[in-house]
């Protein structure tokens, strides 16, 4: 009997009214990863979504992505709704979300934990009831001398545009293959 295709959710935290911004990176990096791998994105009631059995590195995955239309700190609802019509436990979601902990163009990974303060990742956890052992692919995005709702606002460079197109899509691709192997 062959192994059964690994399921991954791969969510990306944004503001659809915001493009672009240093908030809303998570939302690129989906954009980019439908681009890459030939996934079509289609309006839905909550959200965006896409689905496709791609390759992801060597590995084939059924791959569903989503983009919430709820402001990103009200997100959670669709989030879990999106979750619970694609995956069947917390170890096949990913959260794509912005830090400012980290520095731009670094991508932090880890499983579990606090939010961090991040009140998107606060909604997802409270949506899913409390539920925090999903993967978090926190995408570094710097810190300047401003206040930081100001400087999460900000559209990304031309720079980061480009680095989250490529090498970092490339970074975040390695670390999807890896959660799907772990299956």
């Amino acid at each position: 009997m062959p192994a059964a295709i690994p399921r991954i959710l791969v969510v990306g935290l944004g503001n659809l009214p915001l493009p672009i911004t240093r908030h809303s990176v998570g939302q690129v990096i989906i954009d980019s990863l439908a681009a890459r791998l030939g996934i079509h994105m289609s309006a839905e009631r909550s959200g965006i979504a896409g689905h496709g059995d791609v390759l992801v590195g060597q590995t084939i995955v059924s791959l569903h992505l989503f983009k919430s239309k709820s402001l990103m700190n009200v997100s959670g609802p669709s989030i879990a709704a999106a979750y619970r019509k694609s995956v069947q436990s917390p170890s096949q979601l990913i959260v794509l979300s912005d830090s400012l902990s980290h520095k731009p163009e670094k991508l932090h990974v880890r499983v579990g934990g606090s939010a961090n303060g991040h009140n998107g990742v606060k909604s997802i956890i409270s949506a899913l009831g409390g539920e925090m052992n999903f993967y978090r692919f926190r995408v570094g995005i710097g810190r300047d001398e401003t206040d930081a709702a100001i400087y999460v606002m900000r559209k990304l460079s031309s720079h980061e545009r480009q680095f989250w197109d490529n090498e970092g899509l490339d970074l975040v691709i390695s670390e999807i293959e890896k959660v799907a192997l772990k299956g």
